[in-house]
């Protein structure tokens, strides 16, 4: 797997399928037929890069957690009014 046989998004590819996938660095390189060696050079070059990409996807699922709970929240509250208003005028 030399540098210049392919493109950084591939070795990204690569990359991520180990980092964020889980997947042994010797199964990835044995499917892409090149040296565990090649991935982990790319894991190191890429990861400064990623840590900060890594930091705001955890900030977006965070925020995407917090704004799922705060909307079914919104929907049990407006239900709650809505069976209020109703069912008063059904006494």
């Amino acid at each position: 797997m030399s540098s210049s046989k392919f493109s950084d998004e591939f070795k990204q590819d690569a990359v991520a399928q180990i980092t964020e996938r889980g997947y042994p660095v010797r199964e990835v390189s044995e499917r892409l037929g090149g040296s565990a060696y090649s991935l982990y050079a790319w894991k190191k070059k890429f990861a400064k890069a990623s840590s900060g990409e890594a930091e705001k996807d955890a900030e977006i699922r965070r925020l995407k957690k917090a704004l799922a709970r705060v909307s079914e929240e919104r929907d049990i509250l407006k239900k709650g009014r809505h069976w209020e208003r109703h069912g008063s005028e059904r006494q």
